[in-house]
């Protein structure tokens, strides 16, 4: 295993950190990294706001769901899936872009660009010694994060990444095994098999639980998914997404 392998291997989201601001250069460098990610057609379809104002990164913290390490880290980024400056090259190059900036797909390649150059930021900050935590919560309520970060149109938050100097480490998580994610040749179906591992995967995220708290907790990894699912959670998405500019066409 080379020191890449290994980089990636032992991820582990991070939610406690010093009070130790990164460098303008650790930022830039973060960024960098991040636009060098893969991007479909050269199309670049996200921006990322850097949030350094303490009360604005309180107000984040609350809307997030008063999760403090939005709030307390060595930064904090949000990355938007951004189509506005293609509208302005419509403008531009007096082209008639709406109708395909419109489209589900473009919307669908805005959101993986910004993924990409998100997990490039990610392991960029975790290969300088940095921890990360990626904060979806941003997403509860988004009118008044769109607000807090005055985000023009076509432009739309999609998650946060808190990045600082780990103060607390934790375990790694057991991920599902590789034979239940990994296909070859067609999607497997047989759901008696696939079940029996769900089961094995469930012992040992049971085990992590416990030894992690000491007893305390001692849930599955279906059980925990299907509590999750079952509360109906940001229902309003596509309203929100549509009212953006971003119709799912």
């Amino acid at each position: 295993m080379n020191e890449n392998i290994n980089l990636l291997m032992n991820h582990r989201s991070i939610r406690k950190f010093e009070d130790k601001l990164l460098t303008r250069e650790q930022i830039e460098v973060i960024v960098k990294c991040a636009q060098s990610a893969a991007t479909s057609s050269f199309i670049q379809a996200y921006s990322i706001i850097g949030v350094t104002d303490k009360d604005k990164k309180m107000k984040l913290s609350e809307l997030a769901g008063n999760q403090s390490y939005v709030a307390n880290n060595g930064h904090f980024f949000v990355f938007c899936a951004d189509l506005s400056r293609h509208e302005q090259i419509g403008e531009m190059e007096n082209k008639d872009l709406i109708p395909s900036i419109e489209s589900t797909e473009k919307f669908m390649v805005a959101l993986i660009d910004t993924a990409l150059a998100a997990q490039n930021a990610a392991i960029a900050a975790e290969s300088l010694g940095l921890g990360i935590c990626y904060i979806g919560g941003i997403r509860n309520n988004l009118d008044e994060v769109s607000k807090l970060l005055k985000t023009p149109k076509r432009v739309l938050p999609l998650f946060g990444l808190a990045v600082g100097y780990p103060a607390q480490m934790t375990d790694k998580k057991p991920r599902l095994p590789l034979e239940h994610v990994y296909h070859e040749n067609e999607y497997r179906q047989n759901n008696e098999e696939y079940r029996n591992q769900l089961q094995l995967y469930n012992n040992i995220i049971s085990e992590y639980y416990v030894a992690r708290t000491n007893g305390e907790r001692n849930d599955t990894w279906t059980s925990q998914m299907a509590n999750m699912l079952e509360k109906q959670s940001r229902m309003y998405m596509k309203e929100f997404v549509q009212k953006t500019g971003m119709d799912l066409k």
